[in-house]
């Protein structure tokens, strides 16, 4: 099985922030075997979007075998209304044409930010933004994609945000925004699942989800996703089959989580099931993706 020949395993945790390089990225890789994985080190005193779009092209022309697990929601929620942007007639009708609709109307911006594209009078309708809750964002949380949904009644202590939603410290809308420009750049030159056919060589991209990895350790307690501490962090990934890894000069909860979600990648990547979940439709495939390790 194709999901077997990976030797080589990324995490990238992303960032929507405004600023070109970001505090909030952090890439860690790790081939087979105990050894822990490590941070990537940035070539600038912190990554930027545009660093890591030329990160992940280094991997596909060096052909690397690698599983890129990356944190970020690769498309917007559809199945729920059976449209991203219901009763607008240039909605688009699948992911892809969306990464492209994202990156025609923000492709002036630097560090590949999606602010013009919330501001389009039709699409800002439906993202509840700072000072402006769209008409169309609904009640409560907002809407979710199926994995999200239904991850979250799977999975304990999962609480994923609406991509809709762009305000407050959890959310993750304008990261996904941001992602989709990366997405639409690659050109397809690195394949994204479920989007596209796992390659027989080279590398793939998987959307994943940090607290998914967290829950898979018993380190953390309920309600809890982020550590911030070696300790913390060796315990977690001695139950993932890992060493302890090598100490950081600062742990922030973006380093841990890659740290700790690129073990957890490297361990569940041979599992067939988590490459085809029961709920993942063709439809749902071409047009909201799902989140690895959602079954």
């Amino acid at each position: 099985m194709a999901e077997k020949r990976f030797d080589r395993f990324a995490v990238i945790d992303w960032s929507g922030a405004k600023t070109r390089l970001q505090k909030g990225i952090a890439i860690a890789t790790c081939g087979h075997g105990k050894l822990a994985p490590r941070l990537v080190d940035p070539a600038e005193r912190y990554w930027s979007r545009e660093a890591v779009l030329e990160w992940l092209l280094e991997q596909h022309d060096a052909g690397h075998n690698m599983l890129i697990g990356l944190d970020l929601s690769p498309s917007l929620p559809f199945h729920d209304q059976d449209a991203f942007f219901p009763g607008w007639a240039q909605s688009p009708k699948s992911a892809k044409a969306l990464w492209q609709l994202v990156e025609e109307m923000t492709g002036d911006e630097p560090y590949l930010a999606a602010n013009q594209f919330v501001g389009h009078s039709e699409i800002a309708r439906h993202f509840r933004q700072q000072g402006n809750c769209g008409v169309l964002f609904g009640t409560g949380a907002g809407r979710m994609r199926r994995c999200e949904s239904h991850g979250q009644k799977r999975i304990k202590g999962i609480n994923p945000y609406s991509c809709f939603n762009l305000v407050g410290a959890a959310q993750v809308g304008k990261s996904s925004l941001t992602g989709m420009r990366v997405l639409h750049r690659l050109g397809g030159r690195i394949p994204v699942w479920p989007f596209d056919p796992l390659p027989e060589t080279g590398p793939a991209i998987v959307e994943i989800y940090t607290s998914v990895a967290a829950r898979a350790t018993s380190v953390l307690a309920m309600g809890k996703s982020k550590i911030l501490e070696g300790a913390q962090l060796d315990l977690a990934l001695r139950e993932l089959g890992c060493d302890g890894h090598a100490p950081l000069s600062r742990y922030t909860d973006h380093a841990t989580d890659a740290i700790l979600t690129a073990a957890w990648l490297r361990t569940v990547a041979h599992r067939a099931e988590l490459w085809n979940p029961p709920e993942l439709t063709p439809h749902i495939a071409a047009t909201e993706g799902w989140t690895f390790g959602v079954i």
